[in-house]
C-alpha cells in the first residue's frame, strides 16, 4: 500500500509515518518511480508506535521496545521484563514533571493571591 493508504487506515500522519521510518520503525520499499511501498505489517506497527507515544514514551523508549512492535500484543512481548523497566522509566519521569508543574502552579496561586490582597 502507498503512504496515503497507510495514512488513512492507520489515522497516522503521512509526515509521521515518514518519521517513523526515518528512525527505523518502519519500513517500505521504494516502487520504481520512488513512492514508499508497504506491506500489511506496517499497519499493525505504525499504530502500535503512535499507541506508544501518546501512552507517553519517548522516541528512544519506542526505539527499546522495537522487536515488540510486530506483535499482536505490546504487552507480550519477549522480554516483558525489560519493556516493563522502559515504562516504568518513562513514568518516573513523567511524575517529577507532574511533580515540578504543581511546584509552579502553587507558587504561581500563591502569588496572584499575594497580588490580588493588595
Amino acid at each position: 500500500m502507498l503512504i496515503g493508504e497507510l495514512s488513512r487506515r492507520t489515522g497516522v500522519s503521512r509526515r509521521s509515518l515518514r518519521y517513523y521510518e526515518q528512525h527505523g520503525l518502519l519500513r517500505s520499499r521504494r516502487s520504481a518511480n520512488g513512492w514508499r511501498e508497504y506491506d500489511d505489517a506496517a499497519e499493525r506497527r505504525a499504530r502500535a508506535v503512535a499507541e506508544m507515544l501518546a501512552a507517553g514514551l519517548t522516541l528512544e523508549g519506542v526505539k527499546e521496545l522495537e522487536p515488540c512492535l510486530d506483535m499482536h500484543d505490546l504487552d507480550a512481548c519477549d522480554d516483558p521484563g525489560f519493556a516493563l523497566e522502559t515504562y516504568r522509566a518513562r513514568l518516573a519521569v513523567v511524575e517529577e514533571r507532574l511533580r515540578a508543574l504543581r511546584h509552579h502552579r502553587d507558587e504561581l496561586a500563591r502569588r496572584v493571591d499575594e497580588l490580588a490582597s493588595h
